[in-house]
């Protein structure tokens, strides 16, 4: 496989970058988990933090320390580490970035790790944001995930997160499960309100290829979910939510006012991060691309990484990156087609002036044919006026919003003129 070459007047990353660091080790494999985890490996966990810390300052040292705005430190299980090697590696973040002064700090956590010592712990290191996986209060549906923990686990480790004074908790919830009923959803989310945690993700069960609970389904050895419910089950969500205090900012994720993610907000808003880890993805210099997904493989990788054979004067070359797998160049038609589908999954939408300022054409000109179209079907809807306007999704189609999105992308794939603006058109 072959990468360009990225001129650094191509790499703008200063306004800053958003950091996701991967932890791919879990205690067991979730049996509706597709994500790039590994149980029974857990012994090449020093190993690897060395390997992870090195890649950090490696690219801190390539990037000439850029402001990190956000660090995102998910999974797998981070609540694996120990107090003593999650401050070490907040410790290489620090030394690599400038991380931005009160930096949203977020670790992903499972129930069943937390305890008193390990929150002192990440409090120590710096996170200030927790995000746990829950995914129900119902024990029943718990087993038919193959989650470890019970929902008086999570109960109580929520309370012992609030006791400690994290002032940003988030539960990550699911729905549309196999056996699941509204009645049980509707119980999940009455009992997560009684937490008042600050921010819930509500997601829809997929099945995905490759995963135990795919394959059981597939051979009808449980029960395949209904759409229709799951869709019923999403808008009680939202009404739910809505009415308890809760902003849907984004089509799965509701908080509190001032508790929105601000990590995730970059990637909906499509600016640029680095994903450091065993298969994590990054965007910078108009290039997407991704890591080794092998744990063992990314060790000896990042053990060969020669530095100063990654950069030439003004320019980074993916080609002697070793943990660097494939990679896509972003070119204008899919820049503009993936900000859109983003920044519509928000309840803002996506403002008309701000498309211009960012890519110097007008958005209706390139896309208007399109909006015309799913406006007829109620999917979205122009909103505020002047400097103000913006489309946004309707409530149908925050419940549709595939059909808005492939329609968006099909275009910017398939409409030759899009992919290079008039020079005309583009302001300088």
């Amino acid at each position: 496989m072959e990468h360009d070459l990225v001129e650094d007047s191509a790499l703008d990353i200063s306004n800053g970058i958003g950091l996701y660091i991967h932890i791919p080790f879990c205690a067991t494999k979730c049996w509706y988990c597709d994500f790039n985890t590994y149980s029974g490996i857990q012994h090449i966990v020093p190993e690897y933090l060395v390997a992870l810390m090195n890649e950090i300052e490696t690219w801190g040292t390539l990037l000439q320390r850029p402001v990190v705005n956000t660090v995102f430190i998910g999974g797998g299980t981070p609540s694996l580490l120990t107090p003593e090697q999650m401050g070490a590696l907040m410790v290489s973040v620090k030394n690599a970035f400038s991380l931005k002064k009160h930096a949203e700090i977020t670790a992903e956590t499972n129930p069943d790790d937390i305890t008193s010592d390990l929150l002192d712990g990440f409090i120590n290191s710096g996170i200030n944001r927790l995000s746990m996986g829950v995914q129900s209060l119902d024990n029943s549906l718990l087993q038919v995930l193959g989650r470890r923990h019970n929902a008086q686990t999570a109960i109580q480790a929520f309370h012992c997160i609030k006791e400690k004074g994290f002032a940003d908790v988030n539960l990550d919830l699911m729905y549309g499960l196999p056996y699941q009923t509204l009645e049980q959803w509707s119980k999940t989310l009455d009992e997560a309100l009684k937490m008042e945690p600050d921010h819930i993700s509500a997601y829809c069960l997929t099945l995905e290829d490759g995963t135990a609970l795919k394959r059981w389904v597939s051979d009808e050895l449980i029960q395949d979910p209904d759409p229709d419910l799951a869709a019923e089950m999403y808008l009680h969500a939202s009404a739910t939510l809505d009415r308890s205090g809760y902003f849907g900012y984004e089509i799965s994720n509701w908080a509190q006012a001032g508790h929105e993610c601000l990590h995730n907000l970059a990637y909906w808003r499509n600016t640029p991060y680095l994903g450091v880890g065993p298969g994590a993805h990054s965007y910078l210099g108009s290039y997407r691309f991704s890591c080794e997904n092998s744990p063992v493989r990314y060790i000896h990788k990042i053990n060969s990484w020669d530095l100063s054979q990654t950069s030439r004067p003004g320019r980074l070359d993916f080609n002697k990156i070793p943990q660097i797998v494939s990679s896509e160049f972003i070119g204008f038609a899919l820049e503009t087609a993936e900000t859109l589908v983003m920044g519509l999954r928000l309840a803002d939408g996506v403002l008309l002036n701000g498309f211009k300022a960012r890519f110097g054409v007008e958005l209706l000109d390139i896309y208007g044919e399109v909006f015309h179209d799913i406006e007829k079907f109620d999917l979205v809807q122009h909103v505020g006026h002047g400097s103000e306007e913006r489309i946004v999704l309707t409530s149908r189609g925050r419940l549709l919003g595939n059909e808005v999105f492939w329609r968006i992308i099909d275009l910017a794939q398939t409409d030759v003129s899009m992919q290079f603006p008039d020079v005309g058109d583009v302001e300088n």
